[in-house]
């Protein structure tokens, strides 16, 4: 009788335990479906794919690879050091991430993150709505300091599947977080490149050197820190070219690897002038400009090369103070700058 008494016992401790079991998984079920329990993405743990750890697997690896190579990798493979002469379409020996820093993964930065999902899109310096293609096109005439690269090329289709890829999965409020570059309380003052130098002077030298060269192995070589003026850089019809643009990503980014978006070193007034400075010499012409912005309301009040619908002087266009220029085209096209 106790033989039989214990196997009861035991069969209704297992029934038990699977009931328990039962009700666990259930509960589990309905909290994450309901917001009672934080999933991975929920509890804030997300971050952006790493080529390192999160390729294996996807269907396009190889060309995914390829793109993240020619972000990180760019003179090798479509600059001036690419073996094969037919692939030197940038000018430059800058690399992609020279300016979207970490191959694109850092925000306020121009991150890659979320950036397929916005295209097409319309952009005013064409006056048109453009796609993701049309815009590397131009960061490849000017960033790069180069000509276009067809678009059915491996290269091309590399980065657009490295972006696209950066892009899916993303939480919609993380979106926001990796767009652009950081946010600047604009300066009510003209910029002064005097006052920059003494910021780059005390925060900028030891990466990018006292003649704002760079700094790299030997010409056969990529940056380890790109140059910021002279022959080998971006040239004058480039987006960071503009004063204010420059200094959103100063402000988010340098001195590189101790300043972030959220938790810059420069104050608004360092990154705005350390700008001025920069963009203060020669570099590299970009031909054709007087055809960018075909609708000119649309150029941006800091583009410092003309012709502009307004009266406000060259030097202003290109060192501010901005707010005068602004407010005329509040008043006159009822259009809101912010740059």
């Amino acid at each position: 009788m106790n033989k039989f008494n214990h196997v009861f016992r035991r069969i209704g401790w297992l029934i038990g335990f699977s009931l328990l079991v039962t009700l666990f998984s259930a509960l589990t079920l309905i909290g994450v479906n309901s917001g009672w329990i934080k999933t991975k993405n929920q509890a804030g743990e997300w971050k952006p794919r790493s080529i390192a750890t999160d390729l294996e697997g996807e269907d396009k690896a190889a060309l995914i690879k390829l793109g993240y190579d020619v972000i990180t990798k760019s003179p090798q493979l479509i600059g001036p050091l690419a073996k094969d002469a037919k692939k030197r379409f940038a000018g430059n020996n800058l690399t992609c991430q020279s300016c979207h820093l970490e191959a694109g993964t850092k925000p306020g930065s121009g991150s890659f993150v979320g950036v397929y999902n916005r295209f097409p899109q319309f952009r005013g310096r064409e006056n048109k709505e453009g796609t993701l293609l049309e815009r590397i096109d131009g960061c490849m005439e000017r960033s790069m300091n180069g000509r276009k690269m067809p678009h059915n090329s491996l290269e091309m289709q590399g980065m657009v599947a490295y972006m696209k890829w950066l892009s899916e999965d993303v939480p919609n409020e993380k979106e926001g977080v990796y767009k652009g570059f950081a946010k600047l309380e604009l300066p009510e003052v003209k910029a002064d490149p005097e006052l920059g130098k003494l910021v780059f002077e005390k925060h900028c030298t030891v990466c990018h050197g006292e003649n704002g060269q760079g700094m790299r192995p030997d010409e056969n070589s990529l940056y380890q820190f790109p140059p910021l003026w002279g022959d080998d850089t971006y040239n004058h019809g480039a987006g960071m070219h503009r004063i204010i643009t420059a200094a959103e990503f100063i402000k988010g980014n340098m001195p590189f690897q101790q300043a972030t978006y959220d938790k810059p070193v420069l104050t608004d007034e360092e990154a705005y002038h350390v700008a001025a400075y920069i963009n203060s010499f020669d570099r590299p012409q970009k031909q054709n400009t007087e055809a960018d912005f075909p609708d000119r309301k649309y150029k941006p009040v800091s583009t410092p090369y003309g012709p502009w619908l307004d009266n406000f002087s060259a030097e202003q266009h290109k060192y501010g103070p901005f707010q005068p220029i602004m407010e005329f085209y509040q008043k006159e096209y009822n259009l809101k700058k912010s740059k």
